[in-house]
């Protein structure tokens, strides 16, 4: 799951809804804090992916007169260049790894911050946070596998990374957001 700037507020109230609804936790300041504490790491969580796109594409800039020259695989460079750079920078590209990891930060800003009461252990905290990630995820994908077959099967050819694809894309993309409630 690739996290995204538009996604953080959802993911982050349903952590606190799955914590809460758990009812193995409870909040000392409120959903609100716990929101928005959880919106503040998701967040940075995405500005570093962003930083590590952002110097992989500067590296391959560097290199386009022999990217272009060898005839590279630029997505398959782009990805052999992101594991590189992203030990470098501490951004962990397994999914599992990479929510268990957040989802651990996460929970201790709340208990830093003493926003979260509980008499269990912490990894089952941890993985309640956990879950939540990857539930949503889960959701997310289904949901564009969803949008991008009803492009497939629409009533005049659209191709696939088109500019003209992206705004259709977007626009049912919300459109099924809305029947669901979102």
């Amino acid at each position: 799951m690739r996290l995204s700037s538009e996604h953080i507020r959802f993911i982050a109230e349903k952590i606190a809804h799955e914590l809460l609804s758990s009812k193995l936790v409870t909040f000392s300041q409120g959903e609100g804090a716990v929101v928005a504490v959880a919106s503040k790491r998701l967040a940075e969580e995405i500005k570093l992916e962003r930083s590590v796109d952002a110097e992989v594409n500067r590296l391959m800039e560097e290199q386009d007169d022999e990217i272009s020259f060898y005839q590279a695989d630029r997505k398959q460079l782009f990805w052999m260049i992101k594991r590189r750079v992203a030990v470098t920078e501490g951004l962990i590209l397994d999914r599992d790894d990479r929510m268990s990891n957040l989802a651990h930060k996460i929970l201790d800003d709340l208990y830093e911050d003493d926003l979260i009461n509980y008499k269990i252990s912490e990894n089952l905290v941890k993985n309640l946070i956990s879950k939540a990630i990857l539930d949503y995820g889960k959701r997310q994908e289904e949901l564009e596998d969803k949008v991008h077959e009803k492009l497939r099967h629409y009533k005049r050819s659209v191709i696939r990374g088109t500019e003209e694809y992206d705004i259709l894309f977007t626009k049912i993309y919300e459109e099924e957001l809305a029947k669901l409630g979102v």
